[in-house]
């Protein structure tokens, strides 16, 4: 532990550009500053964050370079220092403040690493992690899961901590019943049921399609972006067919469209064999 300390209370470069990025804010934020930045609250702000780090998830995801990515994850740090500085102008909490919250609650949340407790597996510090999260977390074991997440990833979360419990399903098996068992609860909600029951229905045949992911050890969110991205990049090269032969897509019959999608489908699939 008091290496830490030692270390954090040396002057460093990031510490110096830290230093820089707070004073343009300040700057920004005071008099004779931009009129945008200083009419700023944390309600207007609050869609940014959401969008900056969906934005720097996206560079993540698809492996962007080194560069790019370093800029959207500076973009959400921007958001950090934005909300940080107007709670300091309102005598709340400041940069500063949130440093040390995050740095003393890293350090509690791993004794095994800065206390006397023997090292972990992966799996028995993030059981660990999530048990010293539930006691202070408001709201239940599933509190604290926020709404604004991808419904895939959400009901993902909400699964993982239910499970952690033991409150889940014994064998994948038991998922593919369930989920055979929603699309009849489905059909027969479209046959009799008003529409939000049928859209009640989709969500829990939604639900147990992310249940089935999790056995699999595949990410939904992920599994369903690159389905969109391949749907995406078929159809465009359909639109790019028709415009070659001067047609637009409305003046083609469904069946003329399903022949386009299957060539191009199977152009798709031996490019991608000869990538591999």
């Amino acid at each position: 532990m008091g290496t830490i300390i030692k270390l954090s209370k040396r002057k460093s470069g990031a510490g110096r550009e830290v230093k820089k990025l707070l004073a343009v804010i300040a700057r920004l934020r005071g008099e004779g500053g931009c009129p945008w930045d200083r009419a700023q609250t944390h309600q207007t702000l609050a869609r940014y964050l959401l969008e900056e780090a969906h934005e720097a998830y996206d560079m993540l995801e698809r492996g962007a370079p080194d560069e790019e990515v370093a800029d959207e994850l500076g973009d959400v740090l921007l958001q950090v220092v934005l909300h940080a500085r107007l709670a300091s102008e309102r005598g709340a909490y400041d940069f500063t403040a949130i440093c040390r919250r995050i740095r003393r609650k890293m350090i509690t949340r791993h004794p095994h690493v800065f206390g006397i407790k023997p090292l972990l597996t992966p799996k028995e510090v993030e059981k660990s992690w999530e048990a010293r999260k539930t006691h202070r977390r408001p709201g239940g074991r599933l509190g604290g899961i926020p709404r604004t997440l991808p419904a895939l990833l959400r009901a993902e979360r909400v699964q993982d901590r239910a499970s952690a419990v033991g409150f889940d399903w014994e064998d994948i098996g038991g998922v593919v019943e369930k989920i055979q068992e929603e699309g009849r609860e489905l059909a027969q909600a479209r046959e009799t049921a008003a529409e939000p029951e049928i859209e009640n229905e989709m969500g829990d045949l939604l639900f147990s399609l992310v249940n089935l992911a999790r056995y699999l050890a595949v990410s939904p969110e992920r599994a369903l972006n690159r389905t969109s991205d391949k749907f995406i990049r078929r159809f465009t090269r359909i639109e790019e067919k028709a415009a070659q032969a001067g047609r637009s897509l409305s003046s083609y019959t469904l069946a003329e469209l399903d022949a386009l999608w299957n060539e191009v489908k199977a152009k798709d699939l031996e490019d991608l064999d000869q990538r591999r």
